[in-house]
This record gives structure tokens, C-alpha cells and sequence, in this order.
């Protein structure tokens, strides 16, 4: 939609003005589709069995109910509708003129929120980029922890539940009897081999475990004397280093029950938790074969979206034209066929590429199905909004879009605010989405033709 306002460039102020004003129908009306009707519908495609509100990859034996099926995500597409929801920011720059009834600041607002608006795309480029890397290390920091609150659960189970002492502190004289046993060969210090038996024996088979670098990490989180040996003094101080983290975690677990703590077995849970919500590090659930001239694929890639680009601007004028006309023929206002009716063509790739992803049934596809719509609903607050801030800006034309910035807001904040705080989405949930939908049209006709403002 960005390739809209391309003649308004050259042509007349007039012409410039229609071209946003469609435009800015257009961005709304996407918006305000990915995130109610497309995003409704990938939870009811993509809905699977909940088992403690987790949803089962592969399962639905529950139909169409609304509380045990659902879907669920991983952490990062709640990141991805945090950054969605903060991309509505140039929205409120440019809006806060017209909300204190200022005419004099208009113009300057634009060119802020446009600075913001592009310092944000770049930003958010940036990320795009360095994302997977963080991912990795952040996924790689998670199964250190799920495997030393393994190691902390095995050694009270082999300790009989006194790992700690009837006050809930670790007790030192346990956990050097352990050492003992754990210690074969009795020279006074962990090997890494030894080590490694310690972790075969416990059996992470919930995660996928590279047992060499858990035991590196494991040795490096423990030997400080860096001799690639865990000494029974370091090893008795990385045990109860570890407890007292899993205390602070612990909450109402930190109770006795009848005798024993569970706040060890609970911070092992919470490990597992956040390891399943950081997701797999499968990028893809497709098998991906060797790319045999990747230098090649780039560039006919970027001709690719060159041609794009250039068949987009070549049919901007058109689609404008035929807005105009088919408004003045049908007495339909031209806004309403830019909300309404153009976003289900240009959106149409999209919501088939959602949709066939969430039928998949599985937590990776449903990941990247809603980050996709956070995602693409951030490119509109970003880019789509910088090319009309820049048009308006350049040839001087009045930003007057008050009811769709208002819609856009409203969408864009609720929707984040719900997706930003739960990565599992009851059937119930879509509701939200479908009515948003009816809500966003009523408000923007009441805006526009009870109260004038357009």
C-alpha cells in the first residue's frame, strides 16, 4: 500500500491528497483485517486439545470448545505483538495537534512522527536481523538452567528429599555425601566424563540435549579454579548457589509439606516451562535442501522485488482512478471501499499463507503464522505511515485522518495488549477478534459521518 501515493509526487496537490487519503483507508482497513478477521480465523484452524494450557501439537478431540482447545505460541511472538503495539508511537506524534485542537503544530508533528516513524523501521530492521542470534543464546541459557534444575531434583530424589535441612537451607554434609557418589573414581574432583554420566542418568528427554556442551557449561558454571575439574568445595558452593536461586523463585512452594520442599521440583517445571516457550531451535518444519548458488538466488531475489515494486507503482494511478469512479457511481464514499474492499485483495496472500500455517496444528507453525500478522501490522505503522508522513510533509497536504489513526490505535493496542501477556489462546479468544471487526466499522462511520471528522 506504500506505492500508493507515488504520483503525488508530480502531480497536483489535489491528486497528492486523494492518493493518501485512499492510501490511509487502505492501511487501516489491512490493520484492522490481519489483526480481527485473518487472526480469528488462525485460531479456529488452528486450534488443538489444551492440556494444562498448553496446546497439544497434532490433537483436536475437543471440536469447538471454547476453553480445552486453542492454541498456543512461543515467547517471541509476545515479543513480536509488544513491538506491534509500540509501532502505533508515530500514530499518537501526529494525532496530538488535532487532539488539543492546535492548528499551528500540525506540520511540525508530522515531520517528528516521521523521524520517529523511520528511526523505528530501521530499529526494527535491526532486530529482524540480529533476532535468531538472540534467540540461540537465550534458548542455549534456558537448557542450562532446565539441566542444573534437573541435576537439583536428581540429587534430592538420590538423597531421599533431605537435600535440605528442616529450614529449607541446603545442607552442605548431603550434598558432599553426593559428591561422593557421584565422584567413581574418589580423586577428589567431577570429571568431565563423570559428569556426563550424572546427565545420562537423569534423562533430559523432554529437550533436545547436546550432552558435551551441557557438561562444558555445567563445568564452566562450577569450576572456578578453571582446571576442568569440579572440586567438591565448588561443588558444594554451585549446588547451593543454584538452590538459593531456585528459593527465589519458589513462591508458596518455599512452604514445608509435611516435611519436605517442593520449590526444587517446582523450579524445575518453571525451567521446562520457559525452555517450550522460547521454542525449538528448528527454524523450519519444512526440510530445506542445500542451496546450491546462494549468491544468485540474492540477486534474482532482489530483481524480483524491483519488478514488484515497479508493477505496484505502475498500478497505483489505476487503482486510485477506479476507487474515485466506482465511488461516484455507487455513491459509496471512497474511504469505505479502501477500508473495506481493498484489503481483502492485498491481504489475500497473507491470510491464505496464515491460514494454511495454522492448520498445521502444531506450536512452531502457529508461532510463525501470529508473528507474521504482528509483523506485517508493524511494517504498516512503520513504513506504510513513513511514505505518507514523507508525501504529506514534502507537498504541504493536511493530515485530517482522525478516525482511521483512532481505529488503527484502538486495534493495534487491544489486540497487543492481549497477545503481548500469553502465548496460549483459547477457542473463546477469537471472539475478541471478531468483535473488534463490526466495532472498527461502526466507530469509523459514526466518527465520519455523526461527527464530521475525516
Amino acid at each position: 500500500m506504500s506505492f500508493l501515493p507515488v504520483s503525488g509526487l508530480s502531480g497536483t496537490a489535489e491528486t497528492a491528497q486523494s492518493q493518501v487519503s485512499v492510501g490511509m483507508g487502505l492501511l487501516a482497513g489491512s490493520t484492522v483485517m490481519l489483526l480481527t478477521v485473518i487472526w480469528g480465523a488462525c485460531i479456529i484452524v488452528g486450534r488443538c486439545d489444551l492440556h494444562d494450557s498448553v496446546a497439544i501439537d497434532g490433537t483436536n478431540t475437543k471440536g469447538f470448545n471454547l476453553k480445552e482447545s486453542g492454541v498456543s505460541t512461543d515467547i517471541w511472538t509476545c515479543y513480536a505483538a509488544r513491538i506491534m503495539a509500540i509501532s502505533v508511537i508515530p500514530f499518537l506524534i501526529v494525532q496530538l495537534p488535532q487532539a488539543l485542537s492546535s492548528t499551528s503544530g500540525r506540520h511540525l508533528a508530522v515531520l517528528i512522527a516521521l523521524i520517529i516513524s523511520l528511526l523505528m523501521l530501521v530499529s526494527y530492521c535491526v532486530y529482524q536481523v540480529f533476532q535468531p542470534w538472540i534467540q540461540r543464546r537465550r534458548l542455549a541459557f534456558a537448557k542450562h538452567k532446565h539441566v542444573i534444575s534437573g541435576i537439583l531434583r536428581h540429587l534430592k530424589k538420590h538423597a531421599l528429599g533431605r537435600l535440605l535441612t528442616d529450614d529449607g537451607e541446603p545442607d552442605t554434609e548431603i550434598i558432599r555425601k553426593l559428591f561422593e557418589t557421584i565422584d567413581e573414581n574418589h580423586d577428589g574432583g567431577l570429571s568431565p566424563s563423570e559428569l556426563r554420566a550424572l546427565i545420562t542418568g537423569i534423562r533430559f528427554e523432554e529437550i533436545d540435549l547436546d550432552q558435551d556442551d551441557a557438561v562444558s557449561k555445567v563445568i564452566a558454571d562450577f569450576d572456578t579454579s578453571r582446571d576442568n575439574l569440579v572440586q567438591e568445595d565448588e561443588f558444594v558452593e554451585g549446588i547451593t548457589k543454584w538452590i538459593n536461586e531456585a528459593k527465589q523463585t519458589g513462591g508458596a512452594y518455599l512452604e514445608s509439606n509435611t516435611g519436605t520442599f517442593k520449590f526444587i521440583d517446582h523450579f524445575h517445571q518453571q525451567r521446562k516451562r520457559e525452555h517450550a516457550l522460547l521454542g525449538s531451535e528448528e527454524q523450519s518444519d519444512e526440510v530445506v535442501e542445500n542451496v546450491e548458488n546462494p549468491r544468485w538466488i540474492s540477486i534474482k531475489a532482489v530483481l524480483m522485488l524491483l519488478l514488484g515494486t515497479l508493477i505496484a507503482a505502475a498500478f497505483a494511478d489505476p487503482l486510485v482512478d477506479a476507487v474515485d469512479n466506482f465511488s461516484e457511481a455507487t455513491s459509496i464514499p471512497s474511504f469505505f471501499i479502501s477500508f473495506i474492499a481493498l484489503p481483502l485483495a492485498t491481504n489475500s496472500s497473507e491470510a491464505v499463507s496464515a491460514i494454511i500455517f495454522a492448520s498445521r496444528k502444531k506450536q512452531r507453525t502457529a508461532s510463525l503464522t501470529f508473528s507474521e500478522l504482528y509483523g506485517a501490522v508493524t511494517m504498516n505503522n512503520v513504513l506504510c505511515l513513513s511514505v505518507f508522513l514523507a508525501l504529506v510533509y514534502v507537498r504541504g497536504l493536511t493530515w485530517d485522518f482522525s478516525s482511521e489513526v483512532l481505529v488503527i490505535l484502538i486495534v493495534c493496542v487491544v489486540m497487543g495488549a492481549f497477545a503481548s501477556f500469553r502465548t496460549t489462546f483459547p477457542l473463546w479468544t477469537c471472539s475478541v477478534a471478531y468483535i473488534l471487526y463490526p466495532f472498527s466499522l461502526g466507530l469509523v462511520y459514526v466518527l465520519d459521518y455523526v461527527f464530521g471528522w475525516s
